[in-house]
């Protein structure tokens, strides 16, 4: 028998105009959605970044796995250890281990090793990968793992935007240190850095637009 029975799934039916109206209305949202560095420091409850998790554990996963951990920090002692972490690890990124094509390309977007959102934002999610699970002291295999931690971290970013809040992607690679500094088991890797919280009221974007839908799909039919 089964360890997790089958149950019926029922969803309400939805017709073809009703659908167009609904996901149309959803892109529309989520096309409002940006990668912001400006924070406000405005408080945001805890019980919001747990809806907003528990959100991301939808996700799929490879044989319902679950292959991730995701620490929310709002102390500021741990996140200003980040801080100075990141950005070491930034000043080296950007004098020497990045490509002169690399830097090219980041520099319409302004970015530099100066990372003080991870002070300011109110929430730090860092988003850990399990290369395995430990049960009872042996080593349990996850599947997929990249690609169930990337659904996630997708399921996550739409949450926070829902929510009414702002966040960023941020890779300050390599991420060791963040394993270290939370203290995380070594079955446990960095995948990304997101501040969370309310953008600050100057806060400014890059002017970049989305490719159109015929640069990014293909259709046989």
């Amino acid at each position: 028998m089964s360890e997790h029975p089958f149950i019926p799934f029922t969803r309400p039916f939805v017709s073809a105009e009703e659908m167009d109206k609904d996901i149309n209305s959803f892109y529309q949202f989520m096309d409002q959605r940006r990668s912001v560095r400006d924070f406000s420091d405005t408080p945001v409850p805890r019980s919001v970044i747990e809806k907003i998790l528990l959100t991301a554990n939808t996700a799929p996963s490879g044989a319902h796995k679950q292959p991730w951990t995701f620490c929310a920090i709002s102390n500021a002692e741990i996140q200003t250890k980040i801080r100075e972490a990141a950005e070491e690890e930034e000043k080296l990124n950007y004098n020497g281990r990045m490509s002169e094509a690399w830097l090219r390309d980041l520099a319409p977007l302004g970015t530099d090793e100066h990372k003080p959102f991870l002070e300011i934002a109110p929430w730090l999610i860092v988003m850990f990968k399990k290369a395995y699970d430990m049960e009872d002291g042996e080593k349990r295999k996850n599947y997929y793992v990249n690609e169930s931690v990337g659904l996630a971290a997708g399921f996550l970013l739409a949450a926070i935007h829902h929510a009414g809040l702002v966040a960023l992607t941020h890779t300050p690679s390599p991420m060791d240190f963040l394993g270290k500094l939370l203290g995380r088991p070594s079955n446990e890797r960095a995948f990304l850095l997101i501040p969370v919280g309310y953008p600050a009221a100057d806060a400014m974007v890059p002017d970049i637009h989305r490719k159109p839908l015929e640069d990014i799909s293909v259709w046989y039919e």
